[in-house]
C-alpha cells in the first residue's frame, strides 16, 4: 500500500506546485484582478475542476504563495539562529533573509499590495485566513528572542514576538514600495532599525525603565482586546 500511495502524493503535489508557480506567474503578468482560474488552469495544462480540487479559487493559492515563502524565510534562518546568540545579530539575520528569499516576488508583490492592504480582504496578513502563516512568522520571531542570550525586562520578553513580527509588516511595506537596486534602502533600513531595538530591548531591565516598559506592554495589551 505504501508503494503505492508515495508515488500518487509525489505527483499530486507535484500537480499543485505547478498550478502555484502558473498563479504567480500570471499574476505577476496580468495581475491578480485580471487571471481568472480557467486561465491558470490552461496555463498549467490541467482541467478547471483539477485546478479547483487543489485550489478553492485565487485567494487560496495567494495563501500557498505565504506557506511557501514562509517556508522559505524558516529554512533561510535555520543555521545562523542554531548558532547566534546576539539579539540584535539574529533579528538583522532573520529581516535580512526575508528580503533576500523575497526578492524573486518582489515585482508581484508591488502589483498584489493593494490586496492585501485592505484591512477586511481575506489576503490581508491580519485576517483569520492568513493566521496559518502569521503565526508560523511570529514563531521565527519567538526564536530570535528565546535563542537570545541578551539581558531584557521579562515581560517584555514574552510580547516581543509579536512586537518584531510588526515591526516586519513595516519593513515589508517599505520594501514593497523601494525602487532601489537590489532593495538596498531596505536592507539600509534594517540596519539603522535594528540597533535601535536593541538599545531599547537591552534598556528594558534597568529599574529606571521598569515602569515605563510596564506601560508599555499594559498599552499594548489595550490595543489588543
Amino acid at each position: 500500500m505504501t508503494d503505492v500511495a508515495e508515488p500518487r502524493n509525489r505527483g499530486a503535489e507535484s500537480t499543485r506546485e505547478v498550478i502555484v508557480e502558473t498563479a504567480l506567474r500570471l499574476f505577476r503578468e496580468r495581475g491578480f484582478d485580471a487571471t481568472t482560474m480557467r486561465a491558470i488552469a490552461a496555463e498549467a495544462g490541467v482541467s478547471v475542476g483539477n485546478a479547483y480540487y487543489y485550489f478553492e479559487g485565487k485567494e487560496a493559492l495567494i495563501q500557498a504563495y505565504y506557506d511557501r515563502a514562509q517556508a522559505e524565510h524558516e529554512a533561510a534562518c535555520r543555521e545562523f539562529l542554531a548558532t547566534e546568540e546576539s539579539f540584535a545579530a539574529r533579528l538583522s539575520g532573520v529581516l535580512r533573509e526575508w528580503v533576500r528569499v523575497s526578492e524573486p516576488y518582489h515585482e508581484f508583490a508591488v502589483k498584489f499590495f493593494k490586496h492585501a492592504a485592505e484591512p477586511t480582504n481575506p489576503l490581508s496578513p491580519f485576517s483569520e485566513q492568513s493566521s496559518p502563516a502569521r503565526e508560523a512568522s511570529i514563531d521565527i520571531y519567538r526564536q530570535v528572542v528565546e535563542g537570545s542570550r541578551d539581558r531584557m525586562n521579562a515581560e517584555l520578553r514574552e510580547e516581543l514576538p509579536e512586537l518584531l513580527w510588526l515591526l516586519s509588516m513595516g519593513m515589508v511595506l517599505f520594501w514593497v514600495h523601494d525602487t532601489s537596486p537590489g532593495c538596498q534602502r531596505t536592507y539600509r533600513l534594517i540596519d539603522v532599525t535594528v540597533p535601535l531595538v536593541d538599545r531599547l530591548v537591552g534598556l528594558s531591565h534597568l529599574p529606571g525603565l521598569r515602569g515605563i516598559t510596564k506601560d508599555f506592554i499594559a498599552a499594548v495589551h489595550e490595543l489588543r482586546a
